[in-house]
């Protein structure tokens, strides 16, 4: 069986994310290759693409290391979406399909059910796909690519507070999926960016670990690869 690049991108990616692989840390690709049960050549390809990412990065002396990323690399990818959802919300009213309304309808009824019963333990999640399904209807690979890399690195530099009022955040979900419908763009526009203003507030840097010298950098846990689809 070949586990193909972007399989083991994934895994990697997700460790990097959820702090398995800290900051700095070295990634060799033999204590790669072992940890996920592939060869070194996915690994160096998956390595490569996450760099292009700016999850990792090649130092002189060390090869591939984690990616520090300074305060305002973070800041600015805040911002960066600031600009990037609004203009995916009105490409999606634009060029949404049935299919896209129907996904994006379907999650705004579960968030609101959820908040009703006081179930809050996967809004996180359901908003997730929200704003993914809402770029997938934007019909723009370019921006789908963009909009998808920023928020991994997003999760990875910030922890995202719940909202006070959820069935507020899920009624402009609502209100934004129907100016969607009504292919609106200049609407779907200006409720993402207030969308998007509001969600920006709740986030919080996250302050990487302070290590002893000599301390282990990679934690135990790790993201299984996905060979789903993969060839046998």
């Amino acid at each position: 069986m070949r586990i193909p690049a972007h399989s083991v991108c994934t895994a990697i990616r997700d460790d990097i994310v959820s702090g398995v692989f800290e900051r700095g840390s070295r990634l060799t690709e033999e204590v790669l290759a072992r940890r996920y049960g592939v060869s070194r050549v996915p690994v160096r390809e998956a390595l490569r693409t996450l760099e292009s990412e700016g999850f990792v990065v090649t130092r002189r002396h060390a090869g591939a290391c984690v990616a520090e990323p300074t305060e305002q690399e973070a800041a600015d990818l805040l911002e960066i979406r600031m600009l990037l959802e609004p203009l995916g919300a009105a490409r999606a009213a634009q060029r949404r399909t049935e299919a896209h309304l129907k996904v994006l309808r379907g999650l705004v009824r579960l968030g609101q059910e959820r908040v009703r019963r006081g179930e809050g333990e996967d809004l996180r999640s359901l908003g997730g796909w929200f704003h993914e399904t809402l770029a997938q209807a934007s019909g723009s690979p370019a921006l789908i690519a963009l909009l998808t890399q920023l928020r991994h690195k997003i999760a990875w530099m910030y922890a995202v507070e719940q909202p006070a009022r959820p069935a507020d955040s899920w009624a402009e979900h609502g209100a934004l999926v129907d100016a969607v419908a009504r292919r609106d763009p200049e609407r779907a526009r200006a409720l993402a960016t207030q969308h998007a203003e509001r969600a920006t507030a709740a986030h919080r840097l996250r302050r990487p670990p302070v290590h002893t010298p000599g301390a282990a950098r990679v934690r135990t846990s790790q993201h299984p690869v996905n060979t789903a689809g993969v060839r046998h």
